[in-house]
């Protein structure tokens, strides 16, 4: 009698547990999404962001909210998402420098493409060079004659210490033989009131900070470091035409923490790229100086292997590698 018992009673046991399971496994998503930005509200990875989350919660049919946790070049933001649970709740949305360039200069829970899941490729955006618009340099090749005559005269405002700005700073004293002053702040949202407020002389930073300041006249642009001159700044030289071969820009992937189940990297890429591909949200990433470049999960993978390698060998060759 106690044997047919105790097989009765797994056998409801065993049943409330195939129930409890079903319960549990719900389709994704079925509460709102985090979209972590590593970086400070009001720059070039926050904006983009931000107009993503609008648009992504029309497809995954839940809010999808954007969180800012800055702090170390983006390090800390990005290596709190890799370390969740791969359930797709909480992905990042970094800058492919905090990806393949800081891991070379400093131990991070993870180092290679291979240690995070990467989703989506949402933009390009590129570095550009600017002053305030009284200052006296009214080129950039003035503004490197003056700082090749008075070393150290020139402060450089840039997104963070191993940001592609500091990359394009160092490159600058490398191939030009100047000592530009290089001054590091959280993002280029911090930078430009900086400069604004007469603290640095210039700053390396996206179009989409720059240009309300542009539009208003307090801020010219001098080059920018892309293959052709930018659309939004057509009277800026490019780095090459200046006789230095320095093309750096930023692109900005969604990534979530490793073994991200295919099903739900699948929904996420696919809220992503509904999103930018309408019209009113490429028309408007156009607007504030983004480039959108949609990749897909493994070909992303591929592009952060490639800038991985070559940013290594960069930060090696100019001393930036870990002490």
């Amino acid at each position: 009698m106690f044997k047919k018992l105790a097989i009765s009673g797994c056998i409801a046991l065993g049943a409330f547990g195939l129930i409890g399971s079903h319960a549990t496994a719900q389709p994704f998503p079925n509460k709102p999404v985090t979209l972590v930005v590593p970086y400070p509200a009001g720059g070039g990875a926050d904006i983009i962001a931000r107009m993503l989350a609008e648009s992504m919660k029309t497809t995954l049919g839940q809010p999808v909210t954007v969180t800012n946790r800055p702090g170390g070049q983006g390090t800390i933001g990005t290596a709190e998402v890799i370390r969740m649970p791969a359930d797709g709740y909480n992905i990042v949305l970094s800058a492919a420098a905090t990806l393949t360039v800081q891991p070379h200069r400093q131990d991070l829970p993870y180092e290679t493409p291979d240690d995070y899941d990467p989703i989506i490729k949402a933009a390009n955006l590129p570095m550009v060079l600017a002053v305030l618009s009284t200052s006296p340099h009214k080129t950039a090749k003035a503004a490197l004659d003056f700082v090749k005559a008075n070393p150290g005269k020139i402060r450089i405002g840039t997104p963070g210490n191993g940001s592609v700005g500091h990359l394009i700073v160092a490159s600058i004293n490398t191939k030009a033989g100047t000592k530009l002053g290089h001054v590091p702040y959280a993002s280029g949202a911090e930078s430009i009131p900086s400069m604004l407020g007469g603290h640095i002389e210039a700053v390396v930073a996206h179009p989409s900070e720059l240009l309300p300041h542009v539009k208003a006249k307090t801020v010219t642009v001098l080059a920018v470091f892309e293959e052709k001159r930018n659309s939004n700044f057509p009277d800026a030289p490019t780095f090459k035409e200046l006789g230095y071969d320095i093309t750096m820009g930023v692109y900005y992937p969604i990534v979530g923490p490793k073994n991200l189940p295919a099903d739900i990297k699948a929904k996420i890429f696919k809220a992503a790229k509904d999103a930018m591909e309408s019209p009113s949200f490429s028309s408007q990433a156009k607007e504030k100086g983004y480039n959108l470049d949609i990749k897909e999960p493994e070909l992303l993978r591929k592009d952060l292997w490639v800038a991985y390698k070559e940013n290594g060998l960069l930060v090696k060759e100019l001393g930036m590698g870990k002490k």
